[in-house]
């Protein structure tokens, strides 16, 4: 029996442990977590898949693991893909693993769902504004990161570039557009030519026209 990804195509989170699944050649398959109707927060979710209501959750048999970055663990220590050569480069991918879900995914993911899945006038302007704002500091960090570098740490991509790109390849705006970004561009479209890569829509079920 192969691995289960509870997820949906929207999160971005999600798609930072769907994404090295696809690239890693486990057997896996996602499994659509309804966020939008209020599944996530129901009591039979917490009891049975995850006690902090949220995705992604990876089982595997009887290993039931939350949260993207331990998944991505989870899924380096099984593949022996994308988790570091050694002790100092693993700890230079967690090192931006956990910038990304501080400064990064946590920001971006709640501006672009503040702005396209609030009703319009639902939409806090001017918490909008201020987390654009600090997007921009970031954003430009990860720019220079990638400047004469192809991948965020070493020579091939790893956990680093799949927890850092998880919001960054949705089509909605919350402020990002990678034409603005020269580095981070040619980073993306290098994570764009990797065998097994695929669109956060396409790679897990759930589209905003569903609910349209």
């Amino acid at each position: 029996m192969g691995m289960k990804l509870y997820c949906f195509g929207e999160s971005g989170n999600a798609y930072k442990a769907a994404l090295p699944l696809s690239l890693s050649g486990l057997d896996w398959e996602p499994v659509k977590v309804d966020f939008f109707g209020g599944e996530t927060r129901a009591p039979a979710y917490r009891e049975t898949i995850n006690e902090m209501g949220e995705v992604p959750v990876l089982v595997d048999g009887d290993k039931t693991i939350s949260q993207s970055g331990a998944i991505q663990m989870y899924i380096s220590a099984a593949s022996g893909k994308f988790g570091g050569r050694d002790t100092d480069e693993a700890r230079e991918i967690m090192r931006w693993v956990l910038w990304d879900n501080n400064k990064l995914s946590g920001v971006a993911g709640m501006t672009r769902f503040l702005m396209n899945f609030l009703p319009e006038d639902k939409r806090p302007a001017e918490v909008i504004a201020f987390n654009q704002g600090r997007l921009k500091a970031t954003y430009a960090t990860l720019n220079a990161r990638l400047a004469g570098r192809d991948w965020i740490v070493g020579d091939g991509p790893t956990n680093a570039d799949f927890s850092c790109c998880g919001y960054l390849f949705y089509p909605e705006p919350y402020g990002f557009d990678r034409k603005d970004w020269p580095d981070i561009d040619r980073w993306l479209s290098n994570i764009e030519t990797l065998e097994g890569w695929r669109h956060p829509y396409d790679l897990m079920p759930g589209h905003p026209s569903d609910r349209a």
